[in-house]
Order: C-alpha cells, then sequence, then structure tokens
C-alpha cells in the first residue's frame, strides 16, 4: 500500500514536471513564430464593467475573443515621433478626461523562459470624434436585440446592414486617428472600436 502511494506520488510529481515543459516551450514557439505586430492580451479599465449588460457584455466577449485570435497591431512610433521596438504587445485601455488611452506594453520572452512586460508607450486620442457614431451603433444595437424577439428576418437584416454600416464608420474613424502612430488593419480596427463603446458606458 505504501509502495502504491509513493509510485503514484512520484508519476504525479513527473506529470507535473512534463507538463510545465510543455508549457514553457509552447509559450516559447508562440512568441517566436507569430508575428511581432500583434495584440497579446488586451485590458479594459475595471470600471467600464459598470453597468454592462448581457447583450453588450455578449458584444465585448466576441469582440476580445476576435481580436486575440486574429489581429494586426504596429506601434510604428511613440507621441514624440521615435521609432520603437517591435511587439507583440499586451494592450490596456481606459478613458481618462475625454480621451482614450492607450498603455501598450511590449513582450519579450526571457532566457529562462519567462514572459515579461519589457517597454511602455503610452498614446492618447480624443473620443469627441466618437461621440456621434458611438451614440447610433448603440441605439442600433439597442434596436436590434430588442427586434430579435419580435421582428421579423428581413427587418433584422437591415438593422444588422445599419449596424455594420455605423460599425465601419467608426473602424475608419479609428484608423485615420491611430496613423502615424499606430498601423492596424480594417477586421483589428473594428474589434477596437467595439471595445472603445464598452468604455462608454458609466
Amino acid at each position: 500500500m505504501c509502495f502504491s502511494y509513493n509510485m503514484a506520488l512520484y508519476l504525479y510529481n513527473i506529470c507535473k514536471i512534463f507538463l510545465l515543459i510543455i508549457a514553457n516551450n509552447s509559450l516559447y514557439f508562440s512568441l517566436n513564430n507569430m508575428s511581432n505586430e500583434r495584440i497579446i492580451n488586451v485590458f479594459l479599465d475595471e470600471s467600464a464593467e459598470i453597468n454592462r449588460t448581457a447583450e453588450v457584455a455578449h458584444e465585448y466577449q466576441t469582440a476580445v475573443s476576435d481580436l486575440l485570435e486574429n489581429n494586426y497591431f504596429h506601434l510604428c512610433k511613440n507621441p514624440g515621433g521615435e521609432v520603437v521596438e517591435r511587439g507583440p504587445y499586451n494592450l490596456h485601455l481606459s478613458i481618462v478626461e475625454n480621451r482614450l488611452l492607450m498603455d501598450i506594453r511590449r513582450l519579450v520572452l526571457l532566457s529562462s523562459g519567462e514572459v515579461t512586460e519589457n517597454k511602455r508607450e503610452k498614446l492618447t486620442i480624443p473620443m469627441s470624434p466618437f461621440r456621434g457614431v458611438v451614440k447610433d451603433y448603440f441605439f442600433i444595437c439597442e434596436s436590434y436585440y430588442d427586434a430579435v424577439k419580435q421582428t421579423s428576418p428581413t427587418q433584422l437584416e437591415t438593422l444588422d446592414m445599419a449596424k455594420r454600416s455605423v460599425h465601419n464608420d467608426g473602424s475608419e474613424m479609428l484608423i485615420d486617428l491611430l496613423t502615424p502612430n499606430i498601423d492596424v488593419d480594417f477586421d483589428t480596427a473594428r474589434r477596437l472600436f467595439t471595445l472603445i463603446c464598452v468604455l462608454h458606458i458609466r
């Protein structure tokens, strides 16, 4: 009985070590084989979670999931105009005094296998240009979710097209405001715009 317990404990510890080796190697492979111009993690200001409805939470979760699965994000220059090192990055988003604060933290893989945030760059852009489009986007989203329960498929399709159109307008506006400091593709801009909308909820 004692032998069986000791053997089981031994095998358990061996398995733990084996899994840790696999995890570290997997992370090493990921950071060294993916594009450097991408976001690895995104974090929103915690206060933005107030008054979040189930529909808004769904939009947020979908945007984060799609963003982390596939994105292109290249920090070309810092606010001072200096060229900066490539990512990948952790991105922290918040709204401070009616400006979007993008806290961009470069990730590096240490020789020990640990991942750490090496350098930080902070970029702010005004939120005033987004007021109208964010308001329109939320209005259409609310109309869409209300209509899901009682509207015909044709009307839902019309609302969905309107939602996409406003979403596209906001995404194009974001790309313009990020240039020339940050280069993103259209899909990444769309998902970031959704997160900006979520940040507006107070």
